[in-house]
């Protein structure tokens, strides 16, 4: 597929996703002219065609009546039966069998809610799907696929949703109205009490200047404080489990020292050692 009829289908498959809904995987209603080319111009296999023209994966789809009508057509259309077989049946409010064109036009509505595309090689089909918004298009030329453009009355369908959309309706003009109705209402009644209460205020309690200033000399000659006053945070000593441990042995010996030096009557006792020469005899011994 050429790189021009990728950008053109993307962009009419972008204005379907955005202002209709379109989610993947995407659905496909296809007629019996629609399987019957397919069938011709060897466009197999059917969903893998068109998601190469959607970008993403699809769902085919047919009715009881699309296939009552193939059946009626004879043996040149029994290849296309035996295909359209294959697809998934919608279901359509039918007792009898009705025209094909007829069937799908019932089941898409008047704004298509099923989200389906229409593959149809009917051009008088397409020309009554064009002025049903939200229907998107899809027919075979030859071996080519192709994703017809939205028509303008598509187009001007989603313009006008758009400007009802940004403009209030009647309900919710009222809506706001008395909201707004509600919320004035209340600030005057706010506004009331309050000049009430300042009314009576300034009217039952009158202010004098000389009893307030003597009140407030009498609670500093008390020692009260009008306001409460914080206590600023004063730098504390250091942490002691953060310091280190003092060395004992010194004070010890400097105490000792001090001692020694105010008590002097301390007498130091000395042991001395007596010692005996061999061959000598003690003194005072002999015979």
């Amino acid at each position: 597929m050429k790189v021009k009829k990728q950008k053109r289908h993307r962009k009419i498959l972008t204005f379907y996703t955005a202002c209709f809904g379109f989610r993947k995987p995407f659905r496909v209603l296809c007629d019996g002219t629609f399987v019957h080319h397919i069938h011709v111009n060897r466009i197999t296999p059917a969903d893998k065609a068109l998601t190469n023209i959607l970008t993403a994966p699809v769902k085919l789809y047919t009715t009881r009546c699309v296939l009552a009508e193939l059946k009626r057509l004879g043996r040149s259309y029994s290849e296309a039966l035996e295909a359209a077989q294959q697809l998934i049946i919608a279901r359509c409010e039918h007792e009898k069998c009705a025209k094909a064109d007829a069937c799908i036009t019932e089941l898409i509505g008047q704004n298509n809610s099923e989200h389906f595309f229409v593959a149809s090689q009917d051009t008088e089909l397409r020309k009554k799907l064009q002025e049903i918004p939200g229907v998107p298009l899809i027919f075979g030329l030859r071996n080519a696929l192709f994703l017809e453009p939205p028509s303008a009355f598509q187009r001007q369908h989603v313009k006008a949703s758009e400007e009802g959309r940004s403009q209030m309706t009647k309900k919710e003009y009222q809506i706001l109205k008395n909201r707004v109705m509600n919320r004035l209402a209340g600030e005057e009644d706010e506004n009331t009490v309050t000049e009430a209460i300042e009314h009576e205020d300034s009217g039952y309690q009158p202010i004098n200047l000389q009893s307030e200033n003597r009140s407030i000399t009498a609670r500093n000659q008390m020692g009260i404080k009008d306001k409460p006053q914080f206590k600023r945070k004063r730098a504390k000593g250091p942490n002691p489990l953060s310091c280190k441990k003092k060395k004992g042995g010194e004070n010890k010996n400097n105490g000792h020292l001090k001692e020694t030096k105010e008590g002097e009557s301390t007498v130091k006792r000395s042991r001395k050692r007596k010692r005996t020469h061999k061959g000598q005899t003690p003194v005072g011994t002999g015979n």
